[in-house]
């Protein structure tokens, strides 16, 4: 059992001993040349996994989604997503600061995705409006509390798309959490979109990555905006090989994270405080009435030795992940109703 129990997210995880043995001897070459052998293996599975012609490596989950936005959305044109998606909350304004590309919202529904009103937002060429290009969602959505968008809701949106003859990106950062939790091949979600962007380093424990998952054609394109990006590196297949390990020995074990995020979310619902129900490895809290805030509750959980999220002023997340055992879970649920209840 660690010195704190790290609840604050799934990115905080290490390379396992495996992990690091493979990165040790990954075979590598100058990936911007596009000679490294680990990185081409990794990016052509991860293409496979999703259905689609190619893939691009990019050292983070925010670049692979600038990518994908780019390339689907021309500067001076609009990108449709919800209010909390990560693409406009998380990513520091760089669709519109990188990619001239201007943003508009529905309203913050989480994985809750009425597409006949995303339909009624489209704006087509002309009438001196910003036409739409994309359309963007998030699988699973983190600020949704971990909600998975159901198949059905992104098959009306894919038709949606296709009627309006624009593009639908996936901010896929979380994807195999939804796979797990919903058993939706990953091939299935692959075939719904145009682009998506793939996390290594949430979940599955990699210590650095994301791809870009899509056709030969924009995959090219990618090349060229990653570089521009700064994204371009060198002998990134000691990297590519935690990627790689993770897909062949940490999807499957995802369940453990949900079944432990359940238990977390059991422990805090008799306080009011759990903001929707709990289907993968995210614990929304909504302390709206309570009486302490996120701070005051982060403050006090790290006395204790619970290190949790805060997203707002009453608004936290607890995160179960790879580091995490039984042990760490039933210390987090001796604590958390502790504090609550004082």
């Amino acid at each position: 059992m660690a010195d704190f129990v790290d609840l604050r997210s799934d990115t905080v995880t290490r390379p396992t001993s495996g992990m690091r043995e493979v990165m040790a001897a990954a075979e590598v070459g100058d990936d911007v040349y596009g000679e490294d052998p680990t990185v081409n293996a990794l990016e052509a599975e991860v293409a496979a996994l999703f259905g689609h012609e190619a893939a691009l490596f990019a050292p983070s989950g925010s670049m692979a989604n600038q990518i994908a936005l780019q390339l689907l959305v021309s500067p001076g044109n609009e990108l449709l997503c919800d209010a909390d998606a990560h693409v406009v909350t998380y990513e520091i304004g760089a669709a519109a600061a990188y990619g001239g590309i201007s943003s508009r919202t529905w309203p913050a529904v989480g994985a809750d995705i009425d597409p006949v009103a995303v339909a009624g937002m489209i704006r087509p060429d002309g009438y001196f409006a910003v036409p739409t290009r994309a359309i963007a969602v998030e699988q699973t959505h983190n600020r949704g509390g971990g909600g998975v968008i159901p198949l059905a809701t992104l098959r009306e949106l894919r038709r949606v798309a296709d009627d309006a003859e624009v593009a639908l990106h996936c901010d896929g950062a979380r994807i195999w959490h939804a796979h797990v939790a919903d058993g939706v091949p990953l091939v299935e979600y692959g075939r719904l979109f145009d682009t998506l962007s793939v996390c290594l380093s949430k979940g599955l424990g990699a210590p650095v990555g994301s791809l870009v998952v899509a056709s030969a054609e924009k995959v090219e394109r990618a090349r060229l905006i990653r570089k521009r990006l700064g994204g371009g590196m060198r002998q990134a297949g000691i990297l590519a090989a935690a990627g790689r390990y993770a897909l062949a020995h940490h999807v499957d074990r995802l369940a453990e994270d949900h079944a432990r995020a359940a238990r977390l979310a059991e422990v805090v619902a008799p306080f009011g405080v759990l903001a929707t129900g709990v289907r993968t490895n995210l614990v929304p809290l909504d302390l709206t009435k309570h009486t302490l805030d996120a701070r005051s509750l982060a403050a006090a959980a790290r006395v204790e030795g619970v290190l949790i999220s805060v997203l707002g002023p009453r608004t936290a997340r607890l995160v179960t992940h790879l580091d995490l055992d039984d042990a760490d879970i039933d210390r987090a649920a001796a604590v958390l109703p502790r504090i609550l209840s004082a």
